[in-house]
């Protein structure tokens, strides 16, 4: 498998656009469209918050009842959540005007919003919008560039990734997409991610394949503890890569989890780097677990500490918060048995042996802690089982960012 440089582009038969429509206050683009020129397999997962925003509904009713989709179009800065019937027409209408653009079915364009919750949609904006999308569509790279840029909210950098890989003799490639930087949680995040690979897969093991990875991903990255309404998941699989389809589990399946696991973690690292005021990506790793799911709760419970997520901005080695974090997370595991390390780029360092603190040097792990990328790793020698888990510190800007958000 090789990481290339690439995002909804990079596959065959898509092409993509991103706008300034003028749904957003400031003059920053906010619309984008991705397209395959042929139909496509479609599989998605969507948040797990009962408050669902319109778009969401609507792509979980297509993904449920169309074998395929050619289109995704995406707004940012209105969520167009709680917004009732209206909002419902009016997410209806958006893959209307995308559909009569393409001349396909408006069942075949899937939809996607970002931003403030309770707001309707500015309809006039959104139909000029989806003209100048259809018109703007490319296969080129910064088109796809253009995409990704126009679904960020407080996102400060733009977030892409793709692999190139070979099933059945054939060059595949798969491409993604996505925006996240707050009410990020376990269980998916204020995150819109659109994954494009010309890969030849049939719909149930496309699903299978992001049900399989969405569980060690972006259901391990957590900013701020706050599931969103809008969460969305969704790939298109075009077959034009030409590969054999696959159509049960065996090697093929294995390798196309495997670049979509890639894509999807890098991503997922991406976001929880860029958290809302953010300045340092925490990463736990919980090895030596009872069981897989025990090693993920408490890996959970150390990147949602607050106070853990403090210490770390502060560069602060105060691990009994870690060992605090993993007490309250519902596991049972023997304290005195867990070692705890602590590593970056300026080296690694045994804070905790057998549940007690090592003599280690506190310059030291100030040293550690005050890289832009932290890895906490907690061995709990009960068994074989490990989990990684994903964060961000929490700094005075959270506050700041979210305070001003509607502003």
């Amino acid at each position: 498998m090789e990481i290339i440089d690439g995002g909804v582009t990079a596959p065959k038969g898509f092409q993509a656009a991103g706008i300034m429509a003028g749904v957003k206050k400031q003059d920053k683009k906010d619309m984008a469209l991705v397209y395959s020129e042929v139909p496509a397999a479609v599989a998605g997962v969507f948040t797990t918050n009962v408050v669902k925003a319109s778009p969401v509904k609507w792509d979980i009713r297509l993904v449920k009842e169309q074998e395929t989709a050619q289109a995704v179009v995406l707004n940012s800065g209105i969520a167009n959540a709680v917004t009732g019937k209206t909002g419902d027409a009016n997410n209806e209408a958006m893959a209307q005007y995308i559909a009569d653009g393409l001349k396909i079915n408006k069942n075949q364009v899937l939809t996607a919003s970002t931003g403030v919750i309770g707001m309707q949609l500015p309809m006039d904006v959104i139909e000029l919008g989806c003209k100048k999308l259809v018109s703007s569509l490319s296969s080129d790279r910064q088109s796809g560039k253009d995409a990704a840029e126009a679904i960020m909210t407080t996102d400060t950098i733009c977030k892409e990734a793709a692999v190139q890989f070979s099933l059945s003799g054939k060059t595949v490639t798969l491409g993604a997409m996505t925006k996240g930087s707050g009410m990020i949680h376990p269980n998916m995040a204020t995150m819109l991610c659109t994954v494009t690979t010309d890969a030849s897969i049939s719909k149930k093991m496309l699903q299978k394949a992001m049900n399989q990875v969405v569980n060690i991903s972006f259901n391990m990255i957590s900013v701020d503890r706050d599931t969103s309404t809008n969460d969305s998941y969704m790939i298109l699989a075009n077959g034009l890569a030409k590969n054999d389809t696959i159509i049960e589990e065996g090697p093929d399946f294995d390798l196309f989890c495997e670049a979509l696991k890639e894509v999807s973690i890098t991503l997922s690292k991406l976001m929880a780097g860029d958290g809302e005021g953010a300045t340092k990506l925490l990463e736990t790793k919980v090895i030596h677990a009872d069981t897989e799911e025990h090693a993920k709760i408490l890996a959970k419970s150390v990147i949602t500490s607050n106070l853990v997520k403090t210490a770390v901005y502060g560069s602060d080695a105060n691990w009994g918060r870690i060992f605090c974090a993993m007490g309250y997370s519902g596991v049972s595991f023997d304290p005195d048995k867990v070692d705890l390390y602590i590593e970056s780029s300026a080296g690694s360092l045994k804070l905790v042996e057998n549940g007690m603190a090592t003599d280690y040097s506190e310059e030291k792990a100030t040293q550690i802690l005050s890289k832009e990328a932290v890895t906490a790793i907690a061995d709990m020698k009960d068994g074989d089982a490990e989990a990684c888990a994903w964060g961000c510190d929490l700094t005075y800007n959270y506050v700041k960012i979210n305070g001003d958000y509607r502003s």
